[in-house]
């Protein structure tokens, strides 16, 4: 009877002295969830949900490094050649709306030179295009349509190339129609002018394995504008390029003849290497007051590119310029770079 007592109350006695650890015990918080980086597969490859939004982001740009050569005397201060190193960084963010694609876009660049001798000087940087576009809406600093060109690195199609602008761009399923008000700073023939205004309207369709560019941009500032037509097919092996320009006097669009033709042709030879001639004419290419007149000039050249792995390319041109060709002096030359690029 002792025994079974003495049993008793031991358990009695360890209950207790549980139930009073179990009511003192302290219960861990739960660590919260993290919030790891996601993909955003919404608006193509590249991009990710910044953290707590519904904001997409994507970084890229590139690394270049890059030798130029010109063949007349002193083209570049006492030589006829000069190397220099860009890095660019460019960041987009994308999300939906009830109106529409939000998307910013900021590209800065620098060159980086060894100017002056050893000083390992380094350019500043600067924003190269910065925009913002709300469905077909578009504003800001950015490169503008008369900066595209066809394959290789034979031609010039555009005189001014950037600007700041607002534009409308609708985009369709075979064409896209644009128009777009240019703000012109001091850009009168003979300089100065202060503020004025430049249009650009251009319409683009696609028809199979052609399509075909129409741009015409008037500058209010000379009170004279250029038309250009571009149009691209796959041919074979690489695409066929021609491209053609006519201008009604000076403007800052096209300004270096009063027409002009150019054509390439890019052939890739192997999944790694393309070889793209080309050729341009200028007709008229000296100025008489803000009409075009005088002699015409050749431009002509190739350009080899080749893919040296993933995400690194070289590239190498050389052209053959006519001396006609305003500024030239009146000396055929070349002109040309090897150029080698990372691009992520």
């Amino acid at each position: 009877m002792n025994i079974k007592s003495l049993l008793l109350g031991s358990a009695a006695a360890l209950a207790a002295v549980s139930g009073a650890q179990a009511a003192d015990a302290i219960i861990a918080a739960e660590p919260e969830p993290m919030e790891y980086v996601r993909v955003c597969d919404a608006f193509g490859t590249g991009y990710f949900y910044i953290p707590g939004t519904e904001t997409c982001l994507k970084i890229g740009g590139y690394v270049r490094f890059q030798v130029d050569f010109d063949s007349r005397d002193g083209a570049y201060a006492d030589d006829n050649w000069d190397a220099f190193t860009r890095g660019r960084l460019e960041v987009t963010a994308k999300s939906d709306t009830e109106l529409g694609e939000l998307t910013s876009f900021i590209a800065l660049q620098a060159d980086a030179s060894d100017y002056p001798a050893g000083t390992g000087s380094t350019g500043d940087f600067y924003f190269d295009e910065v925009y913002l576009q709300l469905g077909g809406f578009k504003a800001g600093t950015y490169l503008n349509w008369w900066d595209k060109g066809i394959n290789g690195e034979t031609d010039s199609l555009g005189s001014l190339t950037r600007a700041t602008s607002i534009a409308y761009i609708y985009t369709g399923d075979a064409f896209t129609a644009g128009l777009q008000l240019d703000e012109l700073t001091n850009v009168e023939l003979g300089g100065g002018g202060g503020q004025d205004f430049g249009l650009e309207a251009i319409v683009t369709a696609s028809l199979g394995a052609a399509s075909v560019d129409l741009l015409g941009s008037y500058d209010f500032a000379n009170e004279d504008g250029a038309i250009r037509a571009l149009v691209s097919a796959e041919i074979g092996p690489g695409a066929l390029q021609l491209a053609g320009i006519w201008a009604s006097g000076y403007n800052v669009y096209y300004n270096a003849s009063e027409w002009t033709i150019a054509a390439s042709y890019s052939f890739k030879a192997t999944d790694k290497f393309t070889i793209t001639p080309g050729v341009q004419y200028f007709s008229n290419v000296d100025l008489d007051g803000d009409d075009f007149d005088g002699d015409d000039a050749w431009r002509a050249g190739l350009t080899v590119d080749y893919a040296i792995t993933s995400g690194l390319a070289m590239k190498v041109s050389a052209q053959w310029n006519d001396g006609n060709r305003r500024g030239a002096g009146d000396e055929d030359y070349w002109d040309g770079f090897v150029r080698l690029q990372r691009s992520f």
